[in-house]
């Protein structure tokens, strides 16, 4: 059976390609299984410093699989909960991942397979790209962490509007309202996700992973929270071998190889 999710290593750079393209990348219990198993592997790998979450053929990815779920009728509760049990935890560690994360967003994305593509530090998409919630449609209430995620990317009242109507928003919108980072031209993606990829596997990894621990608590932080948070990243960075390189590159005058600093 054809692996529903694919892992390509490149360098540091850990490629998984969500690989069911002739349902539309759709979720379903094995894909979610799938994704789950290689999000934690690749979390707790050493050797990769970045990853890339792309999808194969035509969309990003679907959502879930509407086929399947029809089909389950009454069983349409348990087979949720399966799915759910291995997508969330999925979702959950590439927000908390020590290492940034990059989508790859080559084309439509809908129901969870959007959160799948805004969840990415930086989410980059091609000009054919478009995004819907399109839960209430099939009679569902949103899952994959849409209700925590969007109203922090795009403001409450925009969610509100997408999650109550359905509205398709285009790629350019979705860039004005940050859902995603960058609208790349007609056959670009790919070159600008490798490009930042190794922009990003060359930096200073575990200050990335710092920064992106204290912007997810931010929003529930107060100010002396985020205050005493920050001095203490800050502090603990300060002793790394990574703050010790990017000194003396800076007193050096040459560009800091955090790579070699940290083996």
């Amino acid at each position: 059976m054809t692996d529903p999710v694919l892992i390509d290593h490149r360098d540091a750079v850990a490629w998984l390609t969500l690989n069911r393209p002739e349902a539309g990348n759709a979720i379903d219990a094995a894909l979610a299984r799938r994704l789950r198993e290689l999000v934690e592997d690749v979390a707790d790998d050493t050797a990769v410093r970045c990853v890339v979450l792309q999808g194969r053929g035509r969309l990003f990815c679907a959502g879930g699989d509407v086929s399947a779920l029809h089909a389950a009728g009454a069983e349409r509760p348990r087979l949720l909960r399966t799915i759910l049990t291995d997508l969330h935890p999925a979702i959950a560690r590439l927000a908390r991942m020590e290492k940034p994360v990059i989508t790859a967003i080559n084309g439509p994305a809908a129901g969870a397979g959007l959160v799948l593509a805004a969840v990415g530090d930086m989410a980059l998409a091609a000009p054919e790209a478009h995004f819907t919630m399109a839960y209430s449609r099939i009679g569902l209430s949103p899952d994959a962490g849409t209700s925590w995620l969007l109203p922090r990317l795009i403001g409450l009242r925009r969610t509100q509007e997408l999650a109550l109507t359905n509205r398709r928003v285009s790629a350019p919108e979705a860039e004005s309202m940050g859902l995603v980072t960058r609208v790349l031209p007609k056959g670009e993606l790919e070159a600008a996700v490798v490009a930042l990829a190794h922009e990003l596997v060359d930096g200073a990894t575990a200050a990335l992973g710092a920064t992106k621990r204290l912007l997810l608590a931010s929003g529930s932080a107060s100010l002396d929270e985020a205050l005493d948070a920050e001095r203490e990243q800050i502090v603990a960075q300060g002793g790394s071998s990574e703050s010790a390189e990017g000194f003396a590159a800076l007193v050096e005058r040459r560009t800091p190889a955090f790579r070699i600093a940290v083996r």
